[in-house]
């Protein structure tokens, strides 16, 4: 399949220094991007939270949109109808989506953004967009099959009541690609598509950033989308991780109508190494792995991340740490794993009790024993 455009296989200097440019075009004055990790972490409560105080957007910069649209919480996101404004035909063009095919997109189209992302993105490619949403299953075979439907656009799981529709009602469908979001795609509902003659890729996107990252035919992992910046960093920190280190995603976005710094998505991920083998060149990551926000309850207090981070900075020889809730009988329990080369366990345990609010039993391991899955709060309780 070909490239979108140039962007996907420039040198990593002038993709950088491209990022520089917008990011100093956006007033965010930095030298290089690895200054980017000093500005502080956006939450999506510190959004909720300006919006509350003035509605729509926060008094935050918004260009000259067509949309606006709601998300749980509420959060509000503004939306384009100019080329690509979602970033979408980038991810429509890997799935090998263009102006010969007949997109049935069962994303929604009320309030919340996916529907018109996918639609932007289809437009981007020259393709002709069926309005699908969800449910009405039946009429979604009719339509299908009247229309000449060849790519789906929508969840990786609904695609198959359609298929499994169709198949009832004797109707054969036109479907060869998918392209797929909101949920996840196991390895055997892909291969079930691929069975019937149905190639699906998956993608990775909010409602407040639009596209960030993306599989191609290669299938190794997801390339992270040219127009924003991702970091991977210690949940509750905006520190980075060491490449392959799993930590939450945190992306910032160079559309100049809604540019979000450093926005924390709250999901999981590690950095891949290399490019991919399908020669794009950006970055890219392993896709989603779990919740950053592991704020858990320990003998009726709250532990957060934040915390765990703030009791790494405070000795300097501390690598990482873990805090790990369980139950003796009927009682909560507290043990701190702490990775170090050596120090002392009385005087970690009373760090733990300054800054977490709570006592619990230390324990030192060797610098490297933690498991790479990004927790810094493990819930070992069982709540059956």
């Amino acid at each position: 399949m070909g490239f979108f455009d140039t962007l996907e296989t420039r040198s990593a200097d002038a993709r950088e220094a491209a990022h520089v440019a917008a990011l100093n075009g956006l007033g965010v004055k930095l030298g290089s991007l690895s200054e980017l990790a000093s500005l502080p972490v956006l939450r999506k409560s510190d959004l909720s939270a300006k919006q509350k105080a003035k509605p729509p957007f926060g008094g935050m910069h918004v260009g000259d949109v067509a949309h606006v649209f709601q998300s749980p919480g509420p959060i509000y996101e503004p939306g384009g109808v100019s080329h690509d404004w979602w970033r979408f035909g980038r991810f429509l063009n890997a799935c090998g989506i263009g102006a010969h095919d007949v997109v049935q997109n069962c994303f929604g189209y009320h309030l919340t953004p996916a529907g018109m992302m996918f639609e932007n993105g289809a437009r981007a490619v020259g393709a002709r967009v069926l309005p699908a949403g969800t449910g009405q299953t039946e009429l979604q075979v009719r339509a299908a099959r009247d229309v000449g439907a060849t790519a789906y656009a929508g969840t990786p799981d609904y695609l198959n009541v359609i298929l499994e529709k169709a198949d009832a009602m004797g109707e054969a469908l036109s479907f060869t690609k998918a392209a797929v979001s909101g949920g996840a795609l196991f390895p055997s509902l892909r291969q079930s598509y691929a069975d019937r003659g149905i190639s699906c890729l998956q993608c990775y996107a909010t409602a407040d950033l639009g596209h960030i990252a993306f599989e191609s035919d290669a299938m190794e992992g997801m390339i992270v989308d040219e127009g924003v910046i991702v970091e991977i960093v210690t949940p509750g920190t905006g520190t980075p991780v060491a490449e392959g280190q799993v930590g939450e995603i945190v992306v910032t976005s160079l559309n100049p109508d809604y540019p979000l710094i450093r926005f924390g998505t709250g999901d999981m991920s590690a950095v891949m190494a290399g490019a991919s083998p399908c020669g794009r060149t950006n970055m890219r990551i392993k896709g989603w792995m779990g919740r950053a926000d592991q704020t858990t309850k320990i003998k009726g207090m709250f532990v957060r991340p934040e915390q765990v981070a703030d009791l790494v900075a405070k000795h300097p020889e501390i690598a990482r740490a873990r805090v790990v809730a369980a139950r003796d009988g009927e009682m909560d329990v507290m043990r701190v794993l702490i990775e170090a080369e050596g120090g002392d366990a009385d005087t970690y345990a009373a760090s733990v009790a300054e800054v977490l609010k709570l006592k619990g039993a230390v324990e030192v391991v060797p610098v490297g024993s933690l498991p790479n899955d990004g927790l810094v709060i493990e819930d070992q309780r069982s709540y059956d």
